[in-house]
């Protein structure tokens, strides 16, 4: 059973940042490559998630270790507040149908575990209800995985409650990130303890797994992150395809 309290949210004390930075470039380069025989060969899709509270990098880390990809082959959905149509469906119908088709690669910014996470928090659901959700959303990655030959990466960006407060304060000082201000992203600050706890059943509760990421050092998230992505795709047989030529 994973408990947050017990993982580290920086990184271990021998791993050198020049080298681990170096690293993570040839990775971050050897990304792209994949990706684009990935679209190619049209057969796998990936589905990326990022989850993690205000602060934890979800943007940058898109950013970062995905720079390398061609455009055409990527899309990057933020999930915000649902739409009064959204609100009408099931809480699932907005995740399916931004699912990636094969040869794409999406990246959720939040997803699907909101419904389970602030609104647990704020008992907008009682626990029977997330318990049902949790069902569900097994459910569904387990449909993506077998019957859309989709591979999924699930990384819960572990920030401390002391890093995401300088996080925070950076948006204020900073003029650069003055538009990410959000008086709320404070206010939910008062909630951490729950959070954490919510989390922790999302986590455990999974038929897919997480990949727990310290985030307090922003250049060891992009590592680890690029680092499992490769290492996974590595392992299928993904390549270009090739033309038969017919000749007369």
């Amino acid at each position: 059973m994973i408990n947050l309290t017990q993982i580290p949210t920086h990184p271990p004390k021998h791993v050198d940042k020049k080298e681990t930075r170096e690293k993570t470039e040839v990775l971050v380069k050897r990304l792209g490559e994949l990706q684009n025989m990935l679209q190619a060969q049209e057969k796998h899709g990936v589905l990326v998630i990022f989850q993690g509270m205000d602060g934890s990098g979800k943007d940058g880390a898109t950013e970062n270790v995905f720079k390398a990809c061609h455009p055409g082959g990527i899309r990057a959905i933020s999930f915000k507040k649902p739409t009064e149509e959204e609100f009408s469906h099931d809480f699932l119908w907005r995740i399916h149908k931004n699912a990636p088709p094969k040869g794409m690669i999406h990246i959720f910014n939040r997803s699907h575990y909101e419904d389970i996470l602030i609104q647990r928090v704020h008992k907008w659901i009682d626990d029977d209800h997330a318990v049902k959700r949790m069902q569900a959303i097994n459910a569904l990655e387990t449909l993506l995985q077998f019957d859309a030959n989709t591979l999924i990466f699930k990384f819960y960006l572990h920030i401390s409650f002391e890093q995401q407060g300088r996080e925070l304060q950076e948006r204020i000082d900073s003029p650069e990130k003055n538009w990410k201000y959000n008086l709320n992203d404070w206010k939910e600050r008062d909630f951490w303890q729950d959070y954490m706890r919510y989390y922790e059943f999302a986590i455990n509760n999974s038929i897919v797994p997480w990949t727990i990421v310290p985030v307090d050092e922003r250049w060891y998230r992009d590592y680890i992150i690029a680092s499992t992505i490769v290492e996974h795709l590595e392992k299928l047989d993904i390549r270009y395809p090739t033309v038969e030529i017919a000749h007369k």
